[in-house]
């Protein structure tokens, strides 16, 4: 899954003269918590997130009057609050990619630059909800099993078989590793909806042959 099939490609920037004043005001109307800072020529030269605008700005407690305060806020602009290393990606980077780089440094979003370090997109951590969707397929609903299999050759495909020969037919199957269960995967397998009698025979049958954890029915 790469980033140029999941990302915003009309992304909302700023240049770096813009007040904090008109770039809170760009975020709230757009609903999104941060701001690429680009040059006269697109190519990216900083970051303004909501927190960094919150930072700069007066305490509540201020004795400064209104007019004070917009003069004051008037005057600080992009280019003295943004973070000037920003953490970026391309779009033929893949989205897990985009998903480990916003878990390690806590933002929900992050710019698509192209080779010239121009912006052409951003993806956000929305945008990574959708792909989890899309690839789960629980849309469609019908039932998910999840199995702990031995993370050897076949141990999948004997679960499979057994679902095949019960004329089930798959919609995904997702797999995750664990630290503590070294030599052990946890792999969940949708498939789709069944009637309540097959549902049951076929759950037992996989109790019997497989270490099933659970099964689930998503009705969405």
């Amino acid at each position: 899954m790469l980033i140029k099939d999941w990302m915003s490609k009309s992304p909302v920037t700023a240049k770096p003269s813009i007040s904090i004043i008109k770039a809170a005001k760009l975020m709230k109307e757009n609903g999104f918590r941060r701001l690429p800072v680009v040059d006269d020529d697109g190519t990216l030269i900083g970051i303004v997130s909501d927190r960094d605008i919150k930072e700069a700005s007066p305490s509540k407690a201020t004795t400064l009057d209104m007019h004070e305060l917009y003069y004051l806020l008037s005057e600080v602009k992009a280019a003295d609050i943004m973070t000037k290393e920003v953490i970026t990606v391309t779009p033929e980077d893949t989205v897990e990619k985009a998903a480990v780089l916003m878990m390690r440094h806590t933002v929900g979003g992050l710019p698509v630059v192209d080779q010239d370090n121009k912006v052409i997109g951003v993806i956000t951590d929305s945008d990574i909800f959708k792909v989890l969707v899309s690839i789960t397929g629980v849309l469609s609903g019908g039932l998910q099993f999840a199995f702990e299999l031995p993370d050897t050759p076949g141990s999948l495909k004997n679960v499979l078989d057994d679902l095949k020969a019960n004329e089930v037919r798959i919609i995904s199957v997702l797999t995750s590793y664990e630290d503590d269960k070294p030599g052990k995967r946890t792999v969940y397998i949708r498939v789709h909806p069944l009637d309540e009698t097959q549902a049951s025979v076929i759950t037992e049958r996989l109790k019997a042959h497989h270490n099933l954890l659970y099964w689930a029915k998503d009705t969405i």
